[in-house]
């Protein structure tokens, strides 16, 4: 039998008699088709309220220190026992971040620097600090941090929104670290493209994000300008500050014109357009940006942003995005959680397992993942305040194929089998007359022994879907081979 192929996910467009498809579920793009993505696992101890921030620093012996933040404190976590120790600027609270805004940190050395509209810049040195402390060599206050080399670099300053400026080289927490002229610190305002919503930088250089420009600084070492700033994009700004992503080289956002992307020294190019942008526009929440937020995969080629649909529960991101740029190719995930970041897993000793259960039986995660600090990979802070990994089983995936016709003939559906190594699969068939009806869908027909999913339906047009149960084990996805007959025939 001829096999349809699973397409590429573009909800933007029809999918009749095409190679793509409008409906997919808790799937990852693959080359041959899609594949399991898994539900969160929580490791950690409740924060107690509302995340506002997370962050992951790495010291130089390779273990990580753990920053999440509330809306009005700071707190380190506690490698040994897994719980949340207040590290806020002597024991007090801070004034709170505004309601659509988050904390910022980023690592500069040893130094973690937090960052949020309403407070002067925090630091705290994770080799010698109990508690973060204002950031010395009075620099301003802002919404944004990142690092170009060896300059901090602050953004969406309240007192100068079109600002950007620099620490001196190498120089954060000095008397004079945020002094013009000393030690090539510095500043620029720029005359156009309004409120600076973040930077992501790199070795030599970054790219600021504005509401409608984007303009790339590059260092420029010995010369007096210090950085040269050049506009690459115009009429074109970031809509959320949260969904810029560095990944390696590579640069995402999420624009005024939907979903773009900036390869090395290049400008930016759509990646969403005619595939996802309508689609997303459509289902974003306006008034919650500060919960669109994006992170890279460290272990895999691909990017997430998490999102509050206008249907999600307040607080808290409901959806989510993966974006393989290896691929070039969306797909939608169901996936709540407060915040989404690249974590890695702290270490601990098996002595040190009795802080966090007094049953090996009761431990929700393998002893592998606590016996050493793995690696970075995604991670979220879940709706009740725990560090969580995408480490459980997986979730209950929906594929479909495009829709399929035959010239406004009437055929006859009898089922189809799934080209898949899942052992659970339940599929069923859609109906419609003509493309301006509602499509039905038939009972779902579970996988027989012979690898089937047996149905019936007549119709003129028909999408195959499967079903895949959560906690299914399974790999790939590819497609469906079709049983049908035209009417009249047998």
């Amino acid at each position: 039998m001829p096999l349809v192929s699973l397409g590429e996910w573009k909800p933007d467009i029809s999918d009749y008699e095409a190679s793509t498809t409008r409906n997919v579920l808790n799937v990852v793009p693959r080359a041959d088709g899609y594949g399991p993505f898994p539900d969160i696992l929580s490791i950690s101890e409740s924060l107690g309220e509302d995340c506002r921030g997370a962050f992951e620093a790495t010291k130089t012996d390779g273990s990580f220190v753990i920053f999440a933040a509330t809306a009005t404190d700071l707190y380190v976590l506690n490698n040994t026992d897994l719980t949340w120790v207040k590290v806020s600027k002597a024991s007090t609270s801070y004034v709170a971040v505004p309601p659509t805004d988050q904390w910022r940190f980023k690592q500069f050395n040893n130094l973690v620097i937090a960052v949020q509209a309403n407070t002067v810049p925090q630091v705290y040195n994770i080799v010698s600090s109990s508690e973060f402390a204002d950031l010395a060599g009075d620099p301003p206050q802002a919404r944004y941090i990142d690092v170009i080399g060896r300059f901090a670099v602050l953004t969406g300053l309240p007192s100068a929104p079109n600002r950007v400026q620099w620490s001196g080289l190498n120089d954060v927490n000095g008397p004079n670290s945020w002094t013009s002229g000393i030690n090539s610190s510095d500043f620029q305002d720029f005359p156009d493209g309004g409120t600076t919503r973040g930077v992501a930088g790199g070795e030599s250089g970054g790219v600021v994000l504005q509401d409608t420009a984007i303009r790339r600084m590059t260092y420029v070492p010995g010369s007096p300008v210090i950085f040269q700033i050049e506009r690459i994009a115009e009429d074109l700004g970031i809509y959320a500050p949260g969904s810029l992503i560095r990944a390696g080289e590579r640069v995402f956002f999420y624009s005024t014109k939907g979903f773009y992307r900036i390869d090395p020294g290049n400008y930016p190019v759509p990646i969403g357009r005619e595939r996802v942008d309508r689609t997303f526009f459509g289902d974003l929440d306006k008034d919650n940006l500060h919960l669109l937020m994006g992170a890279a995969d460290p272990r895999n080629t691909r990017v997430f942003w998490a999102y509050k649909s206008i249907n999600g529960s307040v607080g808290q991101f409901d959806k989510m995005l993966c974006y393989d740029w290896a691929l070039d190719r969306f797909t939608p995930l169901s996936v709540s959680g407060q915040f989404l970041f690249p974590i890695g897993q702290p270490g601990t000793t098996l002595e040190n397992l009795d802080a966090l259960s007094s049953s090996i039986d009761a431990l929700t995660t393998s002893l592998d993942y606590f016996s050493i600090a793995a690696p970075p990979e995604i991670g979220v802070m879940t709706i009740d305040h725990k560090i969580g990994f995408f480490r459980g089983e997986s979730l209950e995936a929906v594929v479909e194929t495009g829709e399929q016709g035959t010239d406004g003939r009437r055929f006859k559906v009898r089922g189809f089998r799934p080209i898949t190594d899942a052992q659970a699969v339940f599929g069923s068939v859609s109906k419609r007359e003509n493309q301006r009806d509602t499509p039905t869908y038939t009972n779902e027909g579970a996988l027989n022994i012979a690898g089937r999913c047996n149905m019936l339906a007549s119709t003129r047009y028909s999408r195959a879907r499967c079903r895949i149960p959560a906690g299914t084990n399974w790999s790939y996805i590819a497609g469906v081979e079709p049983d049908f007959v035209y009417e009249g025939t047998r």
